[in-house]
């Protein structure tokens, strides 16, 4: 069934010329409410980004709009602002109407989660004018009503919850004049094109709409034609002049190597301190996720994961102790994006029974979490580098993926393994499937990186593989206590732990919440047999450039137990005590009272 909005003219698609808005805007020039203003100066909004400069002013005018702009050039905050300024201002003329004015539709738990935050900290001094809900959250279908029954002025979730309150009447929409598909090429990639079709036919036929992603793909042509009236489409690139005035440039690189050399690189990398800051390691599979993390920890190198097996309040709890510092380095997969759609199809297809092998069980694992996403949308703060440990299989994943920096102004690395195709599947256990197209993959993310970003290049970079050789055989221990029953051991044990948190979270901390401090996600598993010597890096196989990029001295690491038997302790402290006593005869001089 065809929609009334799908047979509107769409032919007449205003592309816009970056020229055509002034960049030097400020956000009091563009008229709006002070306590908006007050609460956009409080986040140290210093001046409009280059996709807020050009959408709000069109926003105002009550056009729809369609913008692509790179991740972390502030598109939330493009759509929040005028949105919060067109219900205060509706507010002023209706005061006593409570209704819910503007839905926000996302692809996932966490970035609505951090879309609800963001919203929040834009309307922190008109609280009771706006209030706004997030219906993603892990809660019970009984909360979700009560904090709707309060008509809250902005709604925020994925289409599948916002449809389900819609069609039980919880969320009632007829007075609705702005809705927002956040990531929305995603949205539909992650299967929820019938949900939005279902929530388009509910909404009122004059609203505004808001269409953001960082590509623009047929899919999202295809909301396009289901939401939009002739939308304003913003096709946005910085020029390297703006880039480099703010500093937000991304620097790419790529290291031609064998399966396990990545392994090596690895540990070189993170131990000698050659990236400074906070790293994500991006891998394509769930296991790899902890086959890195008990790698590193064999030399010292803590590292948190991040994954779709993880209940959503451990991952919110992940991403907020990464953005407070309280840890550097995240392993992360983002295995939506390795899903092709010949995957998508087999999954929902019923498998005969004389075929129900491990390619069936992987692809429902794939499928387990279709709100999860790493790459996409969520707000990494403070992000030096980003390590494509395996290559995703799509030059758009590549472009998510380096989007974690390089954010709101700040540079940024991405550094890429590519594996060549005489060198794959040359050592067994370090191989990966997806590495076998890596030369074709890496070849179509050069060139979409030139024609579609801005003409960024990818350069190669050449380790001195003589000096990195050095601490191969410190490599090839590690790498051999880290076996299968290993990584399924340290996978059970961290999915029980975060269980565990994710009802603390959720019930204890709320009372409590000094103690969510103490709760970390970068402990180490020990799932493996610690060697203590790796830990130590010897001066004899460090370059002196090593040397210097050193944070600090470990010192030396002893091959003996650090702490005394206890049995052995308690005897030494009574013999001690015994000679001082023999040693001065007045010490041990007793006097009975007599009575």
């Amino acid at each position: 069934m065809v929609s009334k909005r799908k047979t509107i003219e769409t032919s007449g698609d205003q592309k816009l010329d970056e020229t055509l808005v002034d960049n030097s805007l400020s956000f009091e020039s563009l008229g709006l409410d002070q306590r908006l203003l007050q609460a956009i100066s409080r986040q140290h909004f210093v001046r409009p980004t280059l996709v807020q400069a050009k959408a709000i002013p069109l926003a105002f005018e009550g056009k729809d709009i369609l913008a692509r702009a790179k991740t972390g050039s502030g598109k939330t905050a493009a759509y929040a602002i005028p949105i919060i300024e067109a219900i205060i201002r509706a507010k002023y003329n209706k005061p006593n109407e409570r209704a819910t004015r503007a839905i926000i539709l996302v692809p996932t738990r966490e970035l609505a989660e951090q879309c609800w935050q963001l919203v929040n900290k834009l309307v922190v001094f008109c609280g009771k004018l706006v209030h706004g809900v997030n219906i993603a959250q892990n809660v019970s279908d009984d909360v979700q009503r009560s904090l709707l029954s309060e008509f809250p002025d902005i709604v925020i979730g994925t289409p599948s919850r916002v449809l389900a309150h819609i069609k039980s009447s919880t969320l009632p929409v007829k007075n609705v004049t702005h809705i927002v598909v956040d990531e929305a090429d995603l949205v539909m990639s992650y299967g929820y094109q019938a949900d939005l079709e279902n929530i388009q036919k509910h909404l009122p036929k004059t609203l505004q709409v808001f269409l953001m992603s960082a590509t623009l793909t047929g899919e999202v042509n295809e909301i396009k034609g289901l939401f939009c009236r002739n939308p304003a489409i913003l096709t946005l690139h910085e020029d390297e002049a703006e880039a480099d005035a703010d500093g937000g440039t991304v620097e790419q690189f790529m290291v031609n190597c064998s399966e396990i050399d990545k392994f090596l690189l690895t540990y070189v990398i993170f131990k000698l301190g050659l990236i400074k800051g906070k790293a994500i390691v991006f891998v394509n599979d769930i296991d790899r996720c902890y086959r890195v993390k008990l790698f590193l920890e064999q030399f010292g190198i803590r590292a948190c994961v991040l994954n779709s097996d993880f209940p959503v309040n451990s991952r919110l709890h992940v991403l907020d102790q990464f953005n407070r510092n309280v840890y550097n380095l995240i392993i992360a997969t983002d295995e939506a994006d390795q899903i092709t759609p010949d995957e998508q199809i087999k999954a929902e297809q019923v498998v005969p029974a004389n075929n129900q092998s491990r390619e069936k069980k992987s692809t429902k694992r794939k499928l387990r979490d279709r709100e999860y996403g790493v790459s996409r949308g969520i707000d990494f703060q403070n992000v030096s580098c980003v390590l494509n440990f395996d290559l995703p299989n799509t030059s758009r994943a590549y472009t998510h993926r380096i989007g974690r920096t390089g954010r709101a102004g700040n540079s940024g690395m991405a550094l890429s393994f590519v594996v060549p195709n005489e060198l794959w599947g040359k050592h067994k256990a370090s191989s990966l499937d997806t590495a076998k197209r890596d030369e074709k993959v890496m070849a179509r993310i050069q060139r979409d990186q030139k024609k579609n970003q801005g003409g960024a290049e990818i350069k190669p970079y050449v380790f001195d593989m003589k000096q990195v050789d050095a601490f191969r055989y410190r490599m090839d221990d590690a790498f051999r206590a880290v076996t299968r029953t290993a990584i399924r051991a340290a996978r059970t044990k961290e999915i029980k732990h975060e269980i565990l948190a994710s009802e603390k979270l959720k019930k204890h901390f709320e009372e409590n919440p000094d103690e969510l401090e103490q709760l970390r996600h970068d402990r180490e598993v020990h799932a493996v047999r610690v060697q203590h010597h790796l830990k130590h890096v010897p001066d004899y196989l460090l370059p002196e450039a090593g040397r210097q990029s050193l944070v600090k001295d470990l010192g030396f690491v002893g091959m003996h137990k650090t702490q005394q038997n206890r049995i052995r302790r308690v005897r030494a402290i009574h013999k001690a005590r015994s000679k001082s006593k023999r040693g001065d005869p007045l010490k041990s001089f007793k006097v009975r009272k007599h009575t």
